[in-house]
């Protein structure tokens, strides 16, 4: 049970990260490059918050499949 709660918290936390990113796309209209895009989510620690998120739920997941093989 304690995984799912881990899960969801991964869940929650690419799911922060991955609005950060589309909210920062509204910068290419303003003119900038994708390289200029892409260097400014990199300097952005809510961004990395996807990554993070991303991990934490495909490591959740493989433990609740491991347990459910016993």
């Amino acid at each position: 049970m304690i995984y799912v709660l881990i899960f969801l918290v991964g869940f929650g936390l690419s799911i922060s990260g991955g609005i950060s990113i589309i909210l920062y796309l509204n910068f290419i209209p303003a003119g900038i490059t994708i390289l200029d895009y892409l260097a400014i989510i990199q300097t952005k620690i809510e961004c990395y918050f996807f990554l993070i998120g991303i991990v934490i739920m495909g490591i959740s997941v493989r433990k609740m499949s491991l347990l459910s093989v016993k």
